[in-house]
């Protein structure tokens, strides 16, 4: 019985939204959602703030910045930043085995076989991740791990001129030497980003 209220405590959340009515009333109401349905409404949030993003910046053809989506062994959201004209800042935060990684490198970016908006590059950087054995086959269950290392990434990218978007393909192998320490080769992933 207290295991099941335990539960259901947990997976509901309580939100109160405060509202400043005319006459300046304060109402205050609660509802009570489940984790389920909290999930579905954020995912559903970040959804829109993409789409408002996209349409606002609908005309932009210049690369300066860039945000996606990226996709390999571990999935996750890619943001790019020039600060020079060959130089940029990638942070990545990626999803594997059902844990977090966060990623920041720094770029040099080259015209690749004499293509217009075509580009290669190489880069450095480190990261920190962190992960619970139970769901990690390299792993022991019941043990979590925080991991932290150097990275290293040799890409490939691709910018369109008819619409705001760039596809690139990369290599990024990692180094952990805090945590479990090893020699990561499987870090490649292909990105969508929006460009603007």
């Amino acid at each position: 019985m207290i295991h099941t209220l335990k539960s259901m405590i947990y997976v509901t959340f309580l939100i109160c939204c405060i509202t400043i009515s005319k006459g300046s009333k304060i109402t205050l109401s609660v509802t009570l959602i489940s984790k389920q349905k909290y999930y579905e409404m954020k995912k559903f949030g970040l959804t829109m703030l993409l789409a408002a993003g996209l349409f606002l910046f609908a005309n932009a053809q210049d690369y300066n910045t860039g945000i996606g989506l990226r996709g390999g062994f571990a999935n996750g959201i890619t943001i790019k930043h020039f600060v020079s004209d060959k130089a940029a800042f990638e942070g990545i935060i990626s999803s594997r085995w059902k844990g977090l990684q966060l990623t920041g490198l720094y770029e040099i970016h080259n015209q690749a076989f004499q293509t217009n908006r075509l580009k290669w590059y190489y880069g450095f950087g480190a990261h920190v991740g962190f992960w619970n054995g139970d769901n990690a086959g390299w792993g022991n269950d019941g043990t979590s791990y925080t991991v932290v290392g150097v990275d290293g990434i040799l890409g490939l990218e691709y910018s369109f001129v008819e619409v705001p978007f760039n596809i690139g393909i990369d290599w990024k192998p990692a180094f952990n030497f805090i945590g479990y320490s090893g020699f990561w080769a499987d870090g490649g992933a292909i990105s969508l980003r929006y460009i603007f």
